[in-house]
């Protein structure tokens, strides 16, 4: 197995078949779960939103999107053991058919939540697929690490009400957030990550709090997925005795562990 350099398992090439069923494939084994574990808690975001800006159709921004299984769980109400089964026995679909089904779907389903979402990601494929799909209303395809939004893409990151992510900080840090930020003009969009552990938020919050907000770390920890193997699990184990985090009763015991960390404006 080739490994990144944060230690993990590189899974690069899940985000970039023309489809999800790779992704599936791939992550079922390892029983991944974060977004499932990450919907009620957005759930509860919204809502509180929608009380408290008085905002009917809230626009997300899902960072990190892939394939818009978050938007999928929360705009269609699927659960990921759904679209584990949905994409393990499409072996013998193409894409077009696999595309034609799931736009039944979006179609079929009357929406769990009134939600607008817009997902930016690295992977063109995931994007096409998802926006295609009917999951993602919208698609930013930008590497915001390196570059700032061109005109274009601070238009279709313009008017974000919420700011999500369900893994992807680590590899996305605060130069990532703040020009989504910037994208808002004076707006201020409510942010909630899920962060691995092994991975520090400090310089993610000290960046926001610089941009007027105050971040609460939610108590609770959250599974994200087993280790692909040993040697995965010494990598990450390391990385963490390093940065002082304490993996007993948790990373020891076989799984990664995610925190939910909730930023709102002043």
């Amino acid at each position: 197995m080739r490994f990144d350099a944060t230690g993990k398992v590189s899974l690069d090439h899940i985000y970039t078949a023309p489809d999800p069923r790779t992704y599936f494939q791939v992550l079922r084994p390892l029983g991944y779960c974060v977004p499932q574990q990450a919907k009620p808690y957005f759930e509860k975001l919204v809502k509180e939103y929608r009380e408290s800006e008085q905002v009917e159709v809230p626009k997300i921004l899902d960072i990190g999107c892939s394939y818009g299984i978050n938007a999928a769980l929360l705009k269609y109400d699927a659960t990921m053991d759904e679209l584990y089964a949905r994409y393990g026995d499409a072996a013998l679909l193409t894409r077009s058919e696999l595309l034609a089904r799931d736009r039944r779907l979006s179609r079929s389903r009357r929406p769990a939540q009134r939600l607008r979402f817009t997902g930016l990601d690295a992977s063109t494929s995931a994007l096409d697929y998802a926006r295609e799909a009917g999951f993602l209303d919208d698609t930013v395809h930008a590497d915001l690490e390196t570059d700032d939004p061109t005109p274009d893409q601070r238009a279709r990151l313009a008017g974000t009400d919420l700011v999500i992510s369900t893994g992807c900080i680590g590899y996305v840090t605060e130069r990532t957030l703040t020009r989504v930020v910037h994208a808002q003009g004076e707006r201020r969009p409510w942010m909630a990550h899920f962060v691995l552990r092994m991975f520090p938020f400090g310089p993610v919050e000290d960046a926001l709090t610089g941009l007027g907000y105050r971040t609460v770390r939610v108590d609770d920890v959250f599974k994200q997925r087993r280790f692909a193997d040993p040697q995965e699990k010494a990598l990450v184990l390391e990385r963490m005795a390093a940065a002082g985090v304490d993996a007993r009763g948790r990373e020891e015991e076989g799984w990664m562990y995610a925190q939910l960390y909730v930023s709102r404006p002043h």
